[in-house]
């Protein structure tokens, strides 16, 4: 399943992200793991979350992120939600399409691989494509 937050830019959505990333790591049977651009906020996790930061990876295109997220999962078949803040700084290049493709790819690998996707974008809600209306939270 994918769920996207999708709120303005200082609407609080990094500091929803975490508290959900740090409530599912207290009832978590396998691994949960937060991907984010910086370094900024790797003290607010609980340290049994995996976490990921992606500034020194240079994710060009939404199939890259794709790619990096199933060499993660290649690596710990027990993950069981990945939380993503900041999509827009993570992958340089994204665009309206780019972003229903990945969200349509992210659901295919999260039936294949039982993995739950939450995913936090700045922007408006009203702003974005309708085909990503079904993953909004």
């Amino acid at each position: 399943m994918v769920k996207i937050l999708v709120s303005a830019k200082g609407e609080g959505k990094t500091k929803r992200l975490i508290q959900m990333a740090n409530d599912a790591q207290k009832e978590a049977r396998g691994n949960i793991v937060y991907i984010d651009h910086n370094r900024k906020h790797m003290y607010d996790i609980h340290r049994g979350i995996r976490y990921v930061e992606t500034s020194h990876c240079d994710l060009y295109n939404y199939r890259e992120f794709a790619g990096f997220v199933s060499g993660i999962l290649s690596q710990n078949s027990d993950i069981e939600t990945i939380f993503v803040d900041g999509l827009y700084k993570i992958i340089d290049s994204l665009s309206d399409d780019d972003l229903i493709k990945l969200a349509k790819r992210l659901d295919e690998i999260s039936k294949h691989d039982s993995v739950e996707f939450i995913i936090g974008i700045s922007n408006d809600a009203g702003s974005l494509p309708d085909e990503l209306k079904p993953y909004y939270m």
